[in-house]
């Protein structure tokens, strides 16, 4: 999508979602995503399947009970309040979807009736310790396996699951979890799992579960965003003062070693909160800023140097996503701007007002449709021209 049809995007449907700050994913006709809901009297976390074309809701099963403990935001511009309600995003992969509650329950349930097929308690089976404000990643899918990271003790923080039956492949290390989605990615020929725990960056072969490397980072509070590969550089991001850096991963025969390329330490000019920025031609494009709800600017960033290419604030603490040539940026106040994937100037393409309510989750784009959603609805806007 480059342009939206003239008079904007459609809006095919538009149906209420409190709360929470899942995102969609959307297969076979079908789009997920977690809300909070009661559910016979208790406030629960609920995983959602509504029709895709229509929004109709198909099936939706509680994942547990809604208990945070925080309000899961500061206050800020626009009264950006965090609120309560699920972070993590389902996974669909061919007939399933996999749900990771804010309490580290990992569930399979048939995507097309919302059965569950097996479940497992991350925190009991594991020896798992949560994080403050409670688990915001979702489940990666990588051929047979889940990969999640659980902050168990006892060499089984990082854990490889069986996706036909939950059964442990492989399980690693000590370290204490972050709010972060880990990331597949091959370098140097080898297909890794990079996740960012709080001692840093620890990448694991995605078959043996063999530690390949490690690089330290700073933790503080909350580390949300998720590691960003181009080539052989891999760059990650937090808030609270911590900031961003890239790192150079080489391969000489069976070690592996990571150089520090850049280091930008603080909230600003390169750091990520929570939106984790796309990378295209060797060049980020995202949401880089702390807590400046509303105002926080879009950026473009040089990966191999941190060098800041153009920036346009007004996006807040949003998210984007890449398609083709361009960058799909969801505004922390409902407003869907595109914008050409180019590190020489920013260029909008277009922009419309999409949504009521905060949005801080990522926008999906389908079939020629973006789904979307606020703490308040979730909205299919057909952006096809056709």
């Amino acid at each position: 999508v480059s342009t939206f049809p003239a008079g904007g995007p459609k809006a095919l449907w538009r149906v209420p979602m409190p709360n929470g700050f899942s995102s969609f994913a959307v297969a076979d006709g079908r789009a997920f995503t977690q809300i909070a809901r009661e559910v016979e009297g208790v406030e629960q976390e609920v995983v959602l399947a509504v029709a895709a074309d229509t929004g109709k809701e198909l099936w939706s099963q509680p994942v547990g009970i809604k208990r945070y403990g925080h309000d899961g935001g500061n206050a800020g511009a626009r009264g950006n309040t965090g609120g309560d309600g699920p972070r993590s995003t389902p996974t669909v992969d061919g007939d399933h979807v996999f749900v990771l509650s804010s309490d580290l329950v990992l569930t399979s349930f048939e995507a097309a009736t919302g059965k569950e097929v097996w479940q497992k308690d991350l925190l009991k089976e594991h020896g798992g310790k949560n994080i403050t404000w409670k688990n915001a990643a979702s489940p990666v899918v990588d051929g047979d396996m889940i990969f999640v990271a659980a902050g168990g003790g006892k060499g089984q923080a990082l854990l490889a699951l069986r996706k036909r039956d939950g059964g442990v492949l492989w399980k690693t290390e000590d370290d204490a979890m972050t709010h972060a989605t880990p990331t597949v990615a091959e370098l140097h020929g080898v297909r890794q799992v990079i996740f960012i725990t709080q001692k840093g960056l620890v990448s694991v072969a995605t078959r043996s579960g063999m530690v390949l490397w490690r690089q330290d980072f700073p933790f503080r509070i909350s580390t949300a965003a998720s590691p960003v590969v181009s080539g052989n550089i891999v760059y990650c991001a937090a808030g609270y003062g911590v900031g961003a850096g890239a790192y150079s991963i080489t391969k000489s025969g069976t070690t592996w070693s990571s150089r520090e390329l850049w280091r930008s330490p603080g909230d600003k000019p390169v750091a990520n909160h929570w939106s984790t920025p796309v990378v295209k031609n060797g060049f980020l494009y995202g949401m880089f800023s702390f807590k400046e709800y509303g105002d926080g600017p879009l950026k473009c960033v040089d990966i191999a140097t941190g060098k800041v290419m153009w920036e346009k604030a007004g996006f807040g603490q949003g998210n984007v996503i890449l398609s083709g040539d361009t960058i799909i940026a969801l505004a922390d106040d409902g407003q869907l701007v595109l914008v050409a994937a180019n590190s020489r100037e920013y260029t909008e393409l277009a922009r419309a007002k999409v949504l009521d309510g905060k949005c801080w989750s990522t926008p999906v784009l389908s079939n020629g449709r973006i789904y979307a959603r606020s703490t308040q609805e979730g909205v299919c806007l057909d952006v096809s021209g056709e």
